[in-house]
């Protein structure tokens, strides 16, 4: 059923024929309705399966439905949400029922285009067809825990391959666990979980216990390095955790990098947050990928985007680069260089290198004091110039990597004293003055400074 008072169903008595003549299809009580369910409630329009009729799969009236569904809501500029119960498309119907996948997928794609949010929830079994049109086409997808979940049922993927299924494939939790869910949710939790998408409730994300973190008494460039990589100091996921007021994961499968649609100072964003207490905490491939999703979603839904940036850089490591760790960094710099949204990104901790600037590419650039900002680790650099790793406390002087370097050199707009609530009053003032554009404008004019010709 809807998550939420339907206040109007769409095509309730809209039928097909038996274009394949199949025995007995023809006598099904008119009654027992669609496959599906459409309509609006006050705040979105949704697509509902209906497990119950011809076990929820998709002919030529259910598509006709799915696709008026988005449409009106196109008109209407509602976001559409999608509750599946499916086993794909009807066999009964043939060729008839498989062409509505073609139908359906251009429909959602013409409510994407529309700059419109769309969120999928994965009820169970959620199969064939409608799996593979627009029940994927979501910008977020959750699914109940114990939902069966694939492209071929269990029991069609077993009799076309003549083989055994692995344990846990084609449920819930191994498309979770492969990156194909952003999230699993029971079904009593699944409406807050969509007024959450929506920006109709807070959904924080939770924040963790760090150590107590100790100023090294370093001075010095060097001394600022060893404050950003300080253990226990808060990095940019905790950071987000405690500028976000509401958080809904879009999630990838890299730990170091997280995504969400939130709200920051009352504000709907996009942001993405790392993270160097898990995983390697330098970005690997699939953390640039969504990375360039959220860019995406910022883009098409006309949102900002915020990113909170503590790494010492991406991951160098032989399975990165089989991944295409350059090509990723470089496909991100692309995205952040087309958004049409503004952008704002706060370095909290170590900027390191290209990874973490592709992360912070915007149009307002803040950095926390203590944080810093540099082309290489003062350890690889140690290492080029000096073929001495332990020359490191000394060449970090040489980078001008710290916070007010970067300000004299014009990279960044504005360092931030240490503190969560300077950090909410500076992002919240970025916000309202980042201007699309800026990000070029900036190291355009930092770049000018010094040619000589």
């Amino acid at each position: 059923m809807p998550f939420h008072l339907v206040t109007e169903e769409w095509d309730a008595d809209l039928t097909a024929g038996n274009p394949l003549g199949f025995p007995g299809y023809g006598d099904r009580p008119p009654e027992l309705g669609e496959s599906v369910r459409t309509g609006r409630t006050a705040a979105y329009a949704f697509v509902e399966g209906r497990f119950d009729v011809v076990g929820g799969s998709m002919g030529a009236a259910a598509g006709e439905k799915v696709v008026r569904a988005y449409d009106r809501a196109i008109e209407a500029r509602l976001p559409m949400v999608v509750h599946t119960r499916t086993g794909g498309a009807r066999v009964q119907e043939g060729m008839v029922a498989l062409v509505q996948l073609a139908r359906t997928a251009s429909a959602a794609r013409r409510h994407a285009d529309a700059g419109l949010l769309s969120l999928g929830v994965y009820g169970s079994p959620t199969t064939g067809g409608v799996f593979a049109s627009y029940g994927s086409l979501v910008d977020l997808k959750v699914a109940y825990p114990r939902a069966i979940l694939g492209f071929a049922g269990p029991r069609v993927a077993e009799g076309t391959l003549g083989i055994t299924l692995p344990p846990g494939s084609h449920t819930a939790r191994w498309a979770f666990d492969h990156g194909l869910l952003d999230g699993l949710v029971d079904p009593e939790d699944a409406p807050a979980w969509v007024d959450a998408a929506l920006g109709h409730r807070d959904r924080p994300l939770p924040t963790r216990p760090l150590p107590t973190w100790s100023d090294p008494g370093e001075p010095g460039a060097w001394g600022e390095v060893l404050r950003a990589r300080a253990v226990g100091r808060p990095t940019g996921v905790d950071r987000a955790a405690r500028l976000c007021s509401s958080w809904v994961e879009a999630r990838g499968l890299d730990p170091t990098v997280r995504a969400a649609l939130a709200t920051v100072a009352g504000r709907r964003c996009v942001v993405v947050a790392t993270d160097r207490y898990r995983g390697p905490g330098r970005p690997t491939p699939d953390g640039f990928r969504l990375a360039q999703r959220a860019v995406a979603l910022a883009s098409r839904l006309g949102l900002p985007l915020l990113t909170l940036v503590d790494t010492p850089g991406a991951d160098p490591s032989p399975e990165a680069e089989a991944d295409g760790i350059g090509p990723e960094i470089a496909a991100t710099f692309a995205a952040f260089a087309a958004c049409p949204t503004p952008i704002v990104s706060v370095c909290v901790g170590e900027g390191g290198s290209g990874g973490a600037l592709a992360l912070s590419f915007a149009d307002r650039l803040l950095m926390s004091e203590h944080a810093v900002f540099s082309v290489i680790a003062p350890e690889g650099a140690a290492a080029i110039l000096e073929r001495d790793v332990a020359a490191a406390p000394r060449v970090a002087d040489m980078l001008r990597l710290t916070s007010a370097d970067m300000a004299e050199l014009g990279i960044v707009d504005q360092v931030i004293p240490e503190g969560q609530s300077a950090l909410d009053a500076a992002v919240a003032k970025a916000l309202d003055e980042a201007v699309p554009g800026d990000r070029h404008r900036r190291f355009d004019a930092a770049t000018a400074r010094w040619i000589r010709q």
